[in-house]
């Protein structure tokens, strides 16, 4: 698998997607008993970490509902954990 240098990639986030973003992550949080001042900074560092390491393009293909393609889901999940450490409480 070909690796290309995150900074190279980056991208802002579309209008309105990045706030969306932070909404749906803050209620899964929620749901997973995360408190809500442990939620915000991890939620944070998740959009962070999704506008350094993806172009503009790539972040409207993994906010999209129907579109969302499953290799850039996962490697957004990798990229969120590695730089956030998104385990535990």
């Amino acid at each position: 698998m070909l690796v290309l240098p995150l900074a190279a990639q980056a991208g802002a986030w579309p209008a309105g997607k990045k706030a969306e973003y932070m909404g749906q992550c803050m209620q899964v949080a929620a749901l997973q008993g995360v408190d809500a001042k442990k939620a915000d900074q991890k939620c944070k560092c998740g959009a962070d970490a999704i506008e350094k390491s993806f172009t503009t393009a790539e972040i409207e293909v993994l906010s999209g509902k129907e579109t969302a393609d499953p290799k850039l889901m996962q490697r957004a999940m990798t990229v969120i954990q590695t730089k956030c450490g998104l385990q535990g409480k």
